[in-house]
């Protein structure tokens, strides 16, 4: 078992000034980088319904099996991280993205192309999820970790920003093939990255973590657990409190109105709507810009404010945008679209620090596998309205009704969010 003894390896005497900062710099662009596959099923939908003739059901289906694997496989993750190296484990799953994403060009049957944008780029994906975002800042940075985690939040918008604008041109000019296999160049060039600028922990390079005071004492990382054993520990402790849950169901709702259902859907609603798929993958895109303002912001008040109040301001917030989005979307991007992104990129992923904040206080040293369970809810909700809002869409013809339920949907997220405790003294965690 892994010792609890906080005491149990002293850390070196060096403080860190550079190496903190240039593991954080890695982190971000490798999932800049890797944030390229995200962009593609949303962009490329039209595309494969026009050449294959499949509904967007199916197209969602396979988009669901990624979000599922992307976010279940994301505690075994950050257990595999945390025993046989972060580098390691990341340069595995960026070469599987990019063997799912290439080789997708050669699909000729939906089961292909669950098996490769569903399976293998989900297991991939999975392995750098939100947790090695977690798992880095925890390891790096005892001050401004909630301003990190904001900005390795922030990298995934960023890459949206990039990437859906060019895999929008790319798909419309040269054909969705060559939009599939620049995502898949990305992501060879994101193991790069990884493999170059990350390292596993601050003693590997002889430093402290960003901020810790000299004699600071490092958790002892040796264990006789195997890293399914680790995860499914990890998740019996937690199921024990009511705060996991609650966690988990909201943020199951979070990604439900987020990956499942803007990001997969919104740039199909649009073209419903007499909007180029052009002008719609560039309005999301600049969801990105503002999501990157707003998930840094809200990684900062996360070291300020009570985590649970930004939770609930966030989720009504997006609730109330919902509600309103069936009467903003016009063949034109007018103004009352323009507010409609703006307001959504600012809140997108701004939930991800103070949920994150709120593990590490109920969960201590268990908090980057808990997390981890807590973000495969989110990408189980995502799942579900992937496929669901577009069954509803070949059901009903449009996508309102998908809309005002994740509305309503997000107003449950809110009060689920005040209903977690609060902790005044951090669980001591076994491992």
């Amino acid at each position: 078992m892994q010792s609890s003894d906080p005491t149990a390896v002293l850390a070196p005497t060096r403080t860190a000034t550079r190496w903190p900062w240039i593991v954080a710099g890695a982190a971000f662009l490798t999932l800049v980088a890797a944030a390229g596959f995200r962009s593609v099923p949303g962009v490329l939908m039209d595309s494969l319904q026009r050449e294959f003739g499949w509904g967007r059901g199916t197209i969602g289906f396979a988009v669901s099996v990624n979000l599922v694997l992307y976010g279940c496989f994301a505690p075994f993750a950050a257990a595999l991280m945390e025993r046989f190296g972060v580098r390691r484990v990341a340069g595995f799953a960026l070469v599987a993205i990019a063997i799912g994403s290439g080789a997708a060009v050669f699909v000729t049957a939906a089961w292909q192309l669950v098996l490769l944008w569903g399976v293998v780029v989900g297991l991939g994906s999975g392995s750098i999820a939100l947790s090695f975002a977690a798992l880095i800042t925890g390891r790096w940075f005892v001050h401004r970790a909630g301003l990190v985690i904001g900005v390795l939040t922030a990298g995934s918008s960023t890459g949206q920003l990039i990437f859906l604008p060019v895999l929008s041109r790319l798909n419309e000019h040269v054909g969705w093939r060559s939009a599939a296999l620049t995502a898949a160049g990305a992501a060879l060039v994101a193991g790069g990255i990884a493999i170059a600028g990350i390292r596993n922990r601050p003693t590997d390079v002889g430093v402290l973590p960003y901020g810790a005071p000299q004699g600071y004492a490092v958790p002892a990382v040796t264990s006789s657990q195997g890293s399914l054993q680790r995860a499914l520990s990890v998740l019996g402790r937690c199921a024990k409190r009511p705060a996991f849950w609650l966690l988990a169901a909201a943020f199951s709702i979070c990604g439900a109105t987020t990956n499942g259902l803007i990001q997969t859907h919104f740039v199909a609603a649009a073209h419903d709507h007499g909007m180029p798929p052009t002008t719609a993958a560039s309005l999301l895109a600049v969801v990105g810009v503002f999501d990157i303002v707003g998930t840094i912001a809200s990684g900062f008040f996360s070291d300020r404010i009570d985590a649970r109040v930004l939770l609930v301001i966030y989720y009504t917030l997006r609730g109330l945008s919902l509600y309103a989005l069936p009467r903003l979307l016009e063949p034109t991007a007018e103004p009352s679209t323009w507010i409609f992104i703006v307001f959504y990129g600012l809140d997108w992923v701004a939930t991800v620090p103070p949920t994150i904040a709120l593990c590490r206080q109920h969960f201590g040293a268990d908090a980057p596998v808990a997390f981890g369970w807590v973000f495969a809810s989110h990408q189980i909700g995502a799942a579900v309205a992937a496929t669901g809002a577009g069954v509803i869409r070949d059901r009903t013809g449009d996508y309102e009704l998908a809309w005002l339920l994740a509305g309503s949907l997000c107003i449950a997220a809110a009060v689920m969010s005040i209903m977690v405790g609060r902790v005044r003294q951090r669980v001591p965690a076994s491992a």
